[in-house]
């Protein structure tokens, strides 16, 4: 009797330590009401943004036929982040965070209404469109910084990589389906209900705001705001790992990202797509990406996150590198699915570590900094890219990228090593190490 009963004491151990599934582990932050909240309202929302994204870049091209114009739109609307997203980062870090996104969420709707006003009632001039993208990029400023920052109030340290994770995961779905229903939407019955869409689409996030409850009390500062935002760079500047993975975030912003600016030559002039090629090399990019976000989903830990920064930046440059050479549509597909996981877990994978380091009185103010490494870096990329692609070709300019994104992940792999020594202390000091203090960033230990 005794060796069956130790066989059912050794089944009923077996099943309690056995470990969750995948999906319970992936999702794990939708165990926190208010995520669940934030997460189903965003993602009604994003579907909404990214169909009025198709909608307006159609809008321009409908009213100038100009390119010049098309890309001066997508300038106005990103360059504010780069020069106000400081006030932003502070105003995150001193006000409640809960009322700083219902704020800026609210802005957004009014805006996307006002847009589809004037498209609806034919009144819209290309000046309405570059002042209101102009608008949103300052609503963007405030609202990424908060909205990053708001995160940890949502769902505490312990799911935040999930949580960023799943915010990424949720972006890259809206991307796809968004500009696809927008594109019907467009044939079917025009720009302007896009708009009117999008507009109706923030209430599902503001009532979800409305309805969580969050610890999130304003934060009172001695200082005066310039004091407080030349402090959040000053702590970035001096803290070598978290200034390396924004450097490398920017060089990727400004380097990597113009693929996409420049990615209507290669659907036209190179793969001979078309308008039906660009839609499947932008789907391919967001499909990639998406897998990239749940990648990181399923990770429980930030161990060796500093290594899939690295290999990801790589797997980008070698992605953009191939496909520049590519005069087939479909190996350009494959080739834009690793190009879009590596950069969204790249940047997952920073945004992760980032947060995982900074003190939360500084939270606000360094994401402010990513949000100007990360979107306000986009628009000098775009117009760069434009420039080298008009004097030596798309193509060159795209290679050339890739070959950038390769030495800036050679640059961060040798830096790795000293980084990681700091990246422990800073993560052992806001009380995340998870039990694995000596491997955060790589999968060997550190001795000091």
């Amino acid at each position: 009797m005794t060796a069956p009963q130790n066989s059912v004491t050794a089944e009923a151990t077996d099943v309690k330590t056995a470990s969750p599934s995948r999906w319970v582990i992936a999702l794990r932050a939708l165990r926190h009401r208010n995520f669940q909240l934030f997460f189903g309202g965003q993602l009604i929302s994003l579907i909404g943004t990214w169909m009025q994204t198709v909608a307006q870049a159609w809008l321009v091209y409908r009213l100038t036929n100009s390119a010049l114009l098309l890309g001066s739109v997508g300038f106005a609307s990103q360059f504010p982040v780069f020069l106000v997203a400081p006030l932003g980062g502070i105003t995150a870090d001193r006000i409640n965070r809960q009322r700083l996104v219902i704020a800026t969420q609210t802005a957004s709707m009014i805006l996307a209404g006002i847009l589809a006003a004037l498209t609806l009632t034919h009144r819209v001039h290309v000046w309405h469109i570059f002042l209101l993208a102009g608008l949103l990029g300052v609503v963007n400023a405030f609202d990424i910084p908060g909205r990053q920052s708001f995160l940890v109030d949502m769902v505490g340290k312990e799911d935040l990589m999930n949580a960023i994770a799943l915010n990424s995961s949720m972006f890259n779905g809206a991307r796809v389906i968004g500009p696809a229903v927008a594109g019907i939407l467009v044939a079917k019955i025009g720009e302007g209900w896009c708009f009117a869409v999008n507009s109706i689409s923030y209430i599902a996030v503001i009532v979800g705001l409305m309805l969580m409850h969050v610890h999130s009390p304003a934060r009172i500062s001695k200082h005066s705001p310039i004091e407080d935002i030349i402090e959040g760079f000053r702590w970035v500047n001096q803290t070598k790992i978290i200034r390396a993975l924004l450097l490398l975030i920017g060089l990727v912003s400004l380097v990597g990202m113009p693929y996409t600016v420049l990615m209507p030559i290669f659907a036209d002039k190179i793969l001979h797509g078309g308008a039906r090629g660009l839609g499947i090399l932008m789907g391919a990019t967001g499909v990639g990406a998406l897998f990239g976000a749940l990648t990181l989903a399923a990770k429980t830990g930030v161990k060796g996150l500093g290594r899939w920064v690295t290999l990801s930046c790589a797997g980008l440059g070698v992605s953009l590198f191939c496909f520049s050479f590519s005069t087939s549509l479909w190996l350009s597909v494959a080739l834009l699915l690793p190009a879009g996981y590596s950069m969204m877990l790249q940047m997952a994978c920073s945004n992760t570590l980032i947060q995982t380091m900074v003190p939360d009185q500084l939270r606000g103010r360094v994401m402010s900094v990513y949000s100007m490494m990360f979107m306000g870096m986009a628009p000098f990329g775009a117009f760069f890219g434009g420039a080298l692609a008009h004097r030596f070709g798309a193509p060159i300019t795209v290679a050339t990228g890739g070959i950038a994104c390769v030495l800036g992940a050679i640059w961060f792999a040798r830096a790795l090593p000293d980084l990681r020594v700091e990246a422990r202390r800073l993560i052992i000091a806001q009380g995340m190490a998870a039990g694995e203090p000596a491997q955060e960033l790589d999968a060997q230990p550190v001795e000091e």
